[in-house]
């Protein structure tokens, strides 16, 4: 990744208080009401990460698909990839809320589970 981009201003999105968080080109993190908001900004300038959203393709279902999330962050430049993998799987019910459907995903320690139960 890149270098970022200094000074930088962004909204922190760790909890809901929504803080306008500065950061200066020595990575000194202002306007953050919480320890939180300043790791949060480091992070996000320096290797930003994201939980992925997506469905899996059921066979045999009255329901297409089933809803699912990365259990743990992922790189952002990743998505596509992950995205990638989702779209090539395929699923049968029954499947438990939480179930994993694709364990460690590219190798990024992260699965791949279902947020629905979906009964057979």
């Amino acid at each position: 990744m890149s270098k970022p981009k200094l000074p930088a201003e962004m909204i922190c999105i760790v909890c809901p208080r929504g803080c306008r968080l500065r950061v200066d080109e020595e990575m000194n993190v202002t306007g953050n009401a919480c320890p939180r908001g300043a790791a949060y900004a480091k992070a996000e300038l320096t290797h930003p990460t994201r939980t992925v959203t997506s469905t899996v393709a059921l066979s045999e279902s009255a329901i297409g698909r089933v809803p699912v999330k990365t259990s743990a962050p992922i790189p952002k430049e990743k998505i596509f990839d992950v995205m990638a993998e989702i779209r090539r799987c395929r699923a049968a019910a029954p499947i438990a809320c939480g179930q994993v459907l694709i364990k460690n995903i590219l190798g990024l320690d992260a699965d791949v589970v279902a947020t629905r139960t979906v009964k057979s």
